[in-house]
C-alpha cells in the first residue's frame, strides 16, 4: 500500500494531550484521526475524541457515541483514517485491538503508544508509536512509521 498519510504536527500534539489525560486516570484512551483523500495521499484534518468507556487495559466506544461519530463524519465530509490509542505497557496490536478496531477499511492505520503515552512528546511520537495497517486479508500488519506517515507543519 503506497498511500501516504500526512498529519499536521498540531494533530499529533492534540492526540498526545488526549492520551495523556487518560494516563492521569491510568486508563487506555482512543482518539480517531479524520481526513480526506487528496490525490495520492490522505490528509489528516481532525482529531476526534469519542465518548468512550475505559479502564487500565480496555477501551470501548458505545453505540450512542458511534452515532455521534457518524453524524460528525457526514457534517465534516471526512472519514476515519486512523485510530490512535494507548496501552499500559508495550506498544503492540493486541488480539482485542484486532477484533475491536473502530476503523476497518483496507489501508486504515492503527497506532499504539506505550505507557499510556505518558512520556511521549511530538518530537518522539514517530519513534514510540507502533503502526499497523489493515490489509486486504483483514489483518493488521505492522509497518514502518515513515513508510506510511509524514508529520507536516
Amino acid at each position: 500500500m503506497s498511500t501516504v498519510f500526512q498529519c499536521p504536527v498540531s494533530i499529533v500534539a492534540e492526540t498526545i494531550s488526549h492520551l495523556q489525560e487518560g494516563a492521569k486516570r491510568n486508563c487506555e484512551t482512543v482518539v480517531l484521526w479524520l481526513g480526506r483523500d487528496v490525490g495520492e495521499s490522505i490528509q489528516i484534518t481532525d482529531v476526534y475524541l469519542p465518548q468512550q468507556e475505559v479502564s487500565i487495559d480496555y477501551f470501548r466506544i458505545p453505540a450512542s457515541s458511534m452515532r455521534l461519530l457518524m453524524a460528525e463524519l457526514r457534517r465534516s465530509r471526512t472519514k476515519i483514517v486512523a485510530q490512535v490509542h494507548s496501552h499500559p505497557g508495550l506498544a503492540f496490536h493486541s488480539s482485542a485491538d484486532d477484533a475491536w478496531a473502530v476503523v476497518r477499511h483496507i489501508g486504515a492505520l492503527s497506532l499504539v503508544l506505550p505507557r499510556f503515552a505518558s512520556d511521549t512528546c511530538v518530537a518522539d511520537f514517530s519513534k514510540k508509536a507502533a503502526v499497523y495497517q489493515l490489509d486486504a486479508t483483514d489483518n493488521w500488519r505492522e509497518v514502518q512509521f515513515d513508510h506510511v506517515l509524514q508529520i507536516v507543519k
